[in-house]
């Protein structure tokens, strides 16, 4: 493992505080080698309309190909009316379409989803990994990534401070890599 593996990161929050934001930028701060994650922003995304599939707008041509230019995809969420938000919908729909040029299509991809609920995201991991089922995103299968109580695990500086979710990070991400080189070894 020792080429480098350019992890697209998607945020599916826009809130500048976003806890998961947050814990986005604390896993790209951990990952292991040969892992390097970058956060992809999707704010600057218009939302997707298929009248536009032959000359897309700069922003979802861009965003297309700096997906198309990942190893694999990692997606941080929040859980929104127990889904994903929609600006990361319209992100994912902007990616894959027209209809049989996906960008997603076969990368290695995980999802953390990240709440101040107890049951961090549950329902928003589930309806997100549908979707990479149909994209053919090969999603990590264990360990399952739910993190509750997002407002104690990081200080005023947004810096992770709870120790037991560092270390599951930490394992969470040696099992993406692995994962990365199993599905690309394919």
């Amino acid at each position: 493992m020792s080429t480098t593996r350019d992890v697209a990161v998607f945020v599916g929050s826009l809130r500048k505080e976003s806890f998961n934001r947050k814990m986005a930028n604390a896993l790209a701060a951990m990952a292991p080698a040969p892992l390097k994650l970058e956060i992809v922003e999707i704010r600057q995304l218009p939302l997707y309309n298929q009248d536009d599939d032959a000359n897309p707008p700069a922003a979802s041509a861009a965003f297309k190909q700096r997906v198309q230019k990942a190893d694999a995809v990692l997606f941080v969420t929040p859980e929104y009316n127990r889904s994903m938000p929609g600006v990361l919908k319209n992100a994912i729909d902007v990616a894959s379409r027209p209809y049989g040029k996906s960008a997603w299509n076969g990368k290695p991809g995980a999802v953390i989803s990240v709440s101040p609920g107890a049951i961090g995201g549950f329902g928003a991991n589930h309806h997100l990994r549908q979707s990479l089922v149909f994209l053919n995103v090969p999603a990590l299968q264990q360990p399952e990534a739910y993190i509750g109580n997002a407002a104690k695990l990081f200080d005023e500086s947004g810096k992770l401070t709870d120790d037991s979710t560092r270390d599951f990070l930490q394992k969470f991400l040696e099992a993406f890599a692995q994962w990365i080189e199993r599905i690309i070894a394919k």
